[in-house]
């Protein structure tokens, strides 16, 4: 049961935004994967596959935190039970929106796609608006100062570069 609450998250939320949308973008308009023809189209590619595969390194390491630590899912209808503060959540508040506008921004790179990287300049828009006004508020209901003191020392989406050492965790 636990693992089909988490696979049920993961289909719904990341897999939709990261694949089905791009999906949809590239028959839309036409976009298929192809080398790029010039040297700087080719070195933007590569680009754009070395911050697709941080993304997905980050996701996936977030996710595996999230689900050993924090007794949840990342839907909000199932939160975690507990505030995860290690592995990449030292680094960053939001690490799985993190890694998945990496991988947007990965997919529109490696694509050479405008509609993709409008995509991924969507999503990082309602993210950066629903996090702090909706997730954060119920973060700070559920976990109280302990959150309240993560937030003072843990950026929201851009990682910090040292890692923070929380006293209680």
């Amino acid at each position: 049961m636990k693992l089909a609450r988490h696979l049920l998250s993961v289909a719904l939320l990341p897999f939709s935004v990261a694949v089905l949308v791009p999906l949809w973008l590239a028959r839309n308009n036409n976009i298929s994967p192809a080398i790029g023809t010039t040297g700087p189209q080719m070195l933007v590619q590569v680009v754009g596959l070395l911050v697709l595969a941080v993304g997905l390194i980050l996701f996936s390491a977030s996710l595996r935190n999230f689900v050993t630590e924090g007794e949840g899912t990342l839907a909000p209808w199932d939160p975690p039970r507990r505030l995860v503060v290690r592995g990449p959540y030292r680094y960053v508040r939001n690490p799985m929106i993190s890694g998945v506008v990496f991988v947007l921004f990965g997919e529109a790179l490696t694509l050479l796609s405008r509609p993709h990287f409008i995509w991924a300049l969507i999503f990082l828009a309602v993210n950066s608006i629903y996090i702090p006004l909706l997730e954060e508020t119920g973060l700070r209901h559920r976990f109280g100062d302990s959150y309240v003191e993560y937030c003072r020392h843990v950026p929201r989406l851009i990682p910090r570069f040292r890692p923070w050492e929380s006293e209680d965790h």
